[in-house]
């Protein structure tokens, strides 16, 4: 179910990181990165999963991985057999991640994808997704004429592609939604994320998948509406079901080679930017570009970034899970933070509540300077929370534009005010709030707002 309030109707979630060096005003004190390293020994082994390879096709395919893979990297197949997470198979189809990985290793990949990276790429998202990142890469001379005849249209005109030269150029990613929504499919689903992997970097370049109609609305009708709206490529399987087709767009695919083969440090795999640029591109209404970072789409008048509607459209229908959007901050149309449509202590119990469930919560906050006017905004993802010796609360997040391939921590008096809106379970977001009537009332007044300006 997703539902927002219209007060969150504004810019999209793509700049300024909390500890961006332009905001005067955020302390460094306030962000401590969370001691914390992957144990390739694997001692605390949760008993319920499964950890040991007990079929000859298992034993086959581990021994096939295992000897693709280089020293290093064998270590990450290693800890993810003891961790239970090779052997996770929480798919759409019932596959498991290690299934996925020896159908990446050993069958054909789309144009230019090197079945071996690839296979890298994805193993260490799941084993350490911490590691996953929003950052583009450049683009190498090598690549230059083909990607500004792309984004000219193959035009000739000088200023015309100088600009799209210009304009690549330190380009800024405004994935921080689509890296946040990877992230926590990687965590939390390890075998969809693998199959998903799969499925992009395959010659069919998309993935399919069935979800409920009732993860996006209580009436089927209303969820095919969504479905439509979103444009998304699906077929009705009955009154409950829908088998959909998620897809990058084609230039992803230029984008993903260059990262195969032109990546420095801190930089996105060539997975992230095919995941990346396929989120993107379901929640923009199949309108993005991953060249430029642009979209276009009828819910949004921004470029680049997604709003929060198209945030937890993605999330429900990437997770198969029932999502509300809930606002906790209210901005006028000069976005200017006016106040909270509710308390400090609700916001809190909303967030400990769904931890608690052991689900993680997409966010985006806010930055504001000292008139409240909001001059920047960015998603991340908290994934637990701590007390200190003294029992202040703290919020341990993930961050894919922070440069820091490991949690971070936020007082939770410091992170609470800054949020703008979390995906939460339904019944959890219905608790203590007036929410709005829906998202369908919302994204079609959206549209007669928008038509009537």
């Amino acid at each position: 179910m997703i539902s927002v309030n219209q007060n969150s109707v504004m810019s999209n979630y793509a700049i300024a990181p909390i500890r961006s060096k332009a905001v005067n005003s955020t302390p460094e004190k306030q962000v401590q990165p969370s001691s914390r390293s992957i144990n390739f020994t694997a001692n605390n082994i949760n008993t319920n999963i499964r950890t040991s390879l007990t079929t000859k096709e298992e034993k086959e395919k581990y021994k096939a991985l295992n000897q693709i893979l280089d020293k290093n990297n064998r270590k990450y197949l290693d800890y993810a057999l003891k961790t239970g997470i090779l052997l996770n198979n929480n798919s759409n189809d019932k596959s498991s991640v290690l299934d996925n990985l020896y159908k990446i290793a050993t069958t054909k990949r789309a144009d230019k994808l090197d079945n071996k990276k690839i296979l890298t790429d994805t193993l260490i998202s799941v084993a350490d997704p911490y590691t996953i990142t929003q950052k583009f890469g450049d683009i190498p001379d090598t690549y230059k004429k083909e990607v500004v005849d792309k984004l000219t249209n193959n035009s000739q005109n000088l200023i015309q592609r100088k600009t799209a030269e210009l304009e690549l150029r330190d380009l800024f990613s405004g994935c921080c939604v689509a890296a946040s929504e990877q992230f926590n499919l990687a965590k939390k689903k390890p075998a969809e994320y693998t199959r998903f992997a799969e499925g992009l970097t395959s010659p069919q370049k998309s993935v399919t998948k069935e979800i409920k109609f009732d993860s996006l609305s209580d009436n089927t009708l209303d969820a095919i509406w969504l479905l439509n709206s979103f444009e998304i490529p699906y077929e009705a399987k009955d009154f409950k079901t829908a088998k959909i087709k998620l897809a990058p767009d084609e230039n992803a695919y230029i984008r993903a080679e260059i990262q195969q083969n032109y990546r420095d440090n801190l930089e996105r795999s060539s997975v992230d930017a095919l995941m990346q640029s396929t989120f993107m591109n379901v929640a923009s209404q199949q309108s993005y570009n991953s060249l430029n970072d642009k979209r276009g789409g009828k819910f949004s008048s921004e470029d680049s970034g997604l709003i929060d509607y198209e945030k937890t459209f993605l999330e429900s229908v990437v997770e198969d899970k029932n999502t509300m959007s809930v606002t906790y901050q209210n901005v006028d149309d000069n976005q200017t933070l006016i106040g909270y449509a509710t308390d400090y202590d609700t916001v809190k119990s909303q967030l400990l509540e769904t931890l608690n469930r052991g689900e993680n919560i997409i966010i985006g906050y806010t930055l504001t300077d000292e008139n409240k006017k909001i001059i920047g905004a960015h998603e991340i993802t908290i994934t637990d929370y701590k007390q200190d010796k003294h029992g202040e609360l703290y919020f341990i997040c993930n961050d894919t534009d922070d440069d820091v391939s490991a949690p971070v921590e936020y007082p939770a008096t410091y992170l609470i005010p800054k949020i703008h809106h979390a995906g939460l379970p339904e019944d959890i977001a219905m608790k203590n709030m007036d929410q709005t009537e829906s998202w369908r009332f919302n994204i079609r007044e959206f549209n007669k707002n928008k038509a009537a300006a």
